[in-house]
């Protein structure tokens, strides 16, 4: 999961529902860049960067979950 992308999102005080409106995207796909199951295109990644104000190589970290890490 993209736990920074979620949280600045969230932090933003949008929903992903907003943020998939602002992007020019639809739901469905914003849900999947947010969780990771698709990376999304790179002018893409500099509008999240522009809207969130958060560097996109922050929000592209993707922190295993806690069984992966043991």
């Amino acid at each position: 999961m993209r736990n920074n992308l979620q949280a600045a999102r969230k932090a933003a005080g949008m929903t992903q529902q907003a943020m998939a409106d602002k992007l020019g995207v639809g739901l469905r796909h914003y849900k999947k860049i947010e969780s990771g199951e698709t990376l999304g295109s790179i002018p893409l990644w500099d509008d999240l960067e522009d809207l969130l104000e958060v560097n996109q190589r922050v929000l592209r970290e993707i922190h295993p979950d806690r069984e992966d890490s043991q």
